[in-house]
């Protein structure tokens, strides 16, 4: 009986060594795939299906609203759920056992402190922000970034907690140690007028909006949902800071499957889209 790579068999043999050999080395670039996903593979993932919760920072709100409906277009069986609050208001809850199948923060302390309890795996930082000083449309007598230190201001930002508030005590610090522009104690001058700590973005936003402080210091992409009622001062360069996003999967959660589906939808090109369209830059 003749074999398959016997000699009779001749360059017949060859070809059928290699049909064998083909599928050996196709499994071995599928694993090399796993341990590093192409973005063609993290594009097209398997449609999932049930409820999945996701906790994220108030920025987020309007571009993860619209994410989500694009989300479902193509995973129709499936239901993305959002709590949308201040990202150090989110870690408490996740580290006290709230359901939650994502997070998404906005800045890597929160996200830390989450990790650290070893309740999220390690996360990616997936969009960039940009704080910014906004006022009132009219009549407010913050007209430049140096006006914050004026006697008599009425400032509003987040806790100290909260990660715009962080940031914005970080660009008042930078201001204070820069040499001049402002001066040396620009940021206790500030600080002196500051009139209340609030729990999120959006709230110092209201603030504003209601004419009921001076001036604040948000992301730029909440400033662009209200250029109706308020202007934006842009914080000078060499104060300022970019707010970085990190994301992970939470260890407690109830849909791993919709979960990893998510992340790869936000970190594909169709979700920094919309993440693009509503101001966030890339990470």
């Amino acid at each position: 009986m003749t074999t398959l790579f016997s000699r009779r068999a001749g360059w017949p043999s060859a070809l059928a060594l290699l049909v064998l050999l083909v599928p050996l080395l196709g499994a071995a670039c599928v694993g090399d795939d796993d341990a590093m996903p192409t973005a063609s593979l993290a594009a097209t993932p398997a449609p999932v299906e049930g409820e999945i919760v996701v906790l994220a920072a108030s920025s987020l709100t309007d571009a993860f609203k619209e994410a989500g409906t694009k989300f479902t277009e193509t995973n129709p069986k499936a239901k993305v759920t959002f709590s949308f609050a201040a990202s150090s208001a989110l870690s408490t809850q996740i580290n006290e056992g709230a359901p939650a199948d994502v997070f998404a923060s906005a800045d890597s302390a929160q996200m830390k402190i989450v990790t650290d309890k070893g309740n999220a795996t390690d996360p990616v930082v997936f969009a960039t922000n940009l704080p910014a000083v906004v006022v009132p449309k009219s009549g407010s007598p913050v007209q430049s970034f140096n006006d914050l230190a004026k006697p008599g201001v009425r400032l509003v930002l987040a806790g100290p907690e909260v990660p715009i508030g962080r940031y914005a005590r970080d660009i008042l610090t930078n201001a204070s140690k820069a040499s001049g522009g402002v001066s040396a104690d620009f940021s206790g001058k500030t600080l002196a007028n500051l009139k209340s700590n609030e729990s999120n973005v959006r709230a110092v936003l209201t603030k504003i909006q209601l004419g009921e402080a001076d001036a604040g210091i948000i992301y730029t992409t909440d400033a662009a949902t209200a250029t109706i009622d308020v202007k934006v001062i842009d914080i000078p360069t060499q104060y300022n800071v970019i707010a970085q996003y990190p994301i992970a999967s939470t260890k407690g959660g109830k849909n791993a499957a919709g979960a990893k589906a998510w992340l790869a939808f936000i970190l594909s090109p169709d979700g920094q889209a919309v993440l693009a369209k509503y101001g966030f830059g890339k990470p």
